[in-house]
């Protein structure tokens, strides 16, 4: 790609920036459009600023944009609905619903990079108190990826796996349970 040209010359050609020739992990959430609500929600804390951290190593448990549409309560309004009669003012939604949306993307953030998937260790996620476990599935093909051949919490899919220069990103067929 080549940038246009300015009045003081001619256009230069446009370099990402990257480390050790890879992008980084907001890189990678930014162009990956079946995860985009995931990121919708990361870039709304803190956190996300981790992802474009050259100096985080991370790991990213990523719903796919259908495991996010498909749970009973969306991120943003948390584990139970709020009593009936109760009023919140506006301030006080909005902060409660910035808490659940952390507490949520924190489930789906392992800090460091994993050594292995098959290990039978669990893994503690950013959201405190919660771990995550992969398990080996038999699925009769051996030579196939080690991200393929796992299941998260017992039950969800690595569909795909991406790495980054600041870290690994895993795309879930499902979604890290807060339960």
């Amino acid at each position: 790609m080549v940038l246009p040209t300015t009045q003081h010359g001619t256009g230069e050609p446009f370099v990402p920036v990257t480390n050790a020739g890879k992008p980084s992990l907001a890189d990678l959430l930014t162009i990956e459009s079946s995860a985009s609500i995931f990121y919708s929600y990361a870039r709304e804390i803190e956190l996300s600023k981790l992802f474009a951290d050259a100096g985080a190593k991370t790991t990213l448990l990523v719903p796919t944009n259908k495991a996010v549409i498909a749970l009973p309560r969306k991120p943003h309004e948390g584990p139970a609905p709020v009593d009936e009669g109760v009023i919140l003012s506006e301030a006080e939604f909005d902060s409660m619903s910035k808490k659940n949306v952390e507490r949520w993307v924190s489930a789906h953030i392992i800090p460091g990079s994993l050594v292995s998937l098959l290990s039978p260790a669990e893994h503690a996620t950013l959201l405190e108190g919660k771990n995550v476990t992969f398990s080996a599935v038999d699925d009769g093909d051996s030579g196939a990826p080690e991200w393929k051949r796992v299941l998260l919490d017992g039950g969800v899919r690595l569909t795909a796996m991406k790495e980054a220069s600041n870290g690994v990103m895993y795309i879930l067929d499902g979604t890290v349970s807060l339960d």
